[in-house]
């Protein structure tokens, strides 16, 4: 029994010790691929791109931004900052130096889209977000607003944001059937929900029609057509026309 024991012992101690290797192995390895994030800002970004490949990681420029501290084109923010442990084959952003604002900032109020951009881009700015709105009674797709404003300074980013107005949406509506009711009732029905009639046409009845009693118990200036047709959209505001019998 007492060899037995002894035997457990050994294996267990054999068993951590084995253990211990293998976290130790795998620390080594784990710290093997890391390496530290090395200070950019100051630097070209050519230089950079060289440094950080000795650390196995890779430069990915993001932004520029103007800047009367740090010269032009070089690295004015990092993202990791320096000396943060990150794995080899980590991207580092990094944000590029334009100098002191020098551009002055355009007055694009009034015009299109495309005319801001083209402005925008010749000056060696950069077409910003572009957000729409809807403005009752004003012009549509014209530039309302802008940010930064005409003739700022101290811009931080070449980049100019727009307001576009946007054309002004109407309510819509499901064109009803007005076929076989009669010309007065559907006018008024259609004046009456905020419509107006387009115009009104008249065609006579089938000459096989016109001349039975049906027909002539039938009311004069029926209608038989619409434009739209029934249970087609229709929006606020639409001339609906009008096909009668007469």
């Amino acid at each position: 029994m007492r060899r037995f024991f002894r035997y457990l012992v050994r294996v267990l101690v054999l068993i951590v010790v084995f253990m211990a290797s293998a976290l130790t192995a795998m620390r080594f390895a784990i710290h093997g691929r890391q390496t530290t994030i090395p200070k950019l800002v100051g630097m070209a970004p050519l230089q950079a791109e060289r440094l950080l490949a000795d650390h196995g990681l890779v430069l990915e420029r993001s932004d520029r931004f103007f800047s009367s501290d740090v010269p032009e084109g070089r690295i004015m923010s990092q993202a990791p900052l320096p000396g943060v442990q990150v794995r080899r084959g980590w991207r580092v952003r990094v944000a590029e130096s334009m100098g002191p604002q020098r551009v002055v900032i355009p007055n694009l109020i009034g015009g299109s889209e495309r005319a801001a951009e083209i402005n925008i881009r010749r000056r060696g700015l950069e077409l910003g977000s572009v957000a729409t709105a809807t403005i009752p009674g004003g012009p549509t797709d014209q530039i309302v607003a802008q940010s930064p404003p005409a003739n700022a300074v101290n811009v931080s980013a070449p980049k100019i944001s727009v307001l576009l107005a946007a054309p002004e949406e109407r309510n819509s509506f499901v064109m009803p059937d007005f076929v076989g009711r009669g010309e007065d009732n559907a006018i008024n029905e259609i004046v009456g929900a905020g419509f107006h009639v387009g115009g009104i046409a008249s065609q006579p009845l089938p000459a096989s029609d016109s001349t039975s009693e049906e027909a002539a118990a039938l009311p004069s200036r029926v209608v038989v057509r619409t434009t739209p047709a029934a249970g087609q959209r229709i929006y606020e505001g639409q001339g609906i026309g009008l096909e009668v019998t007469r």
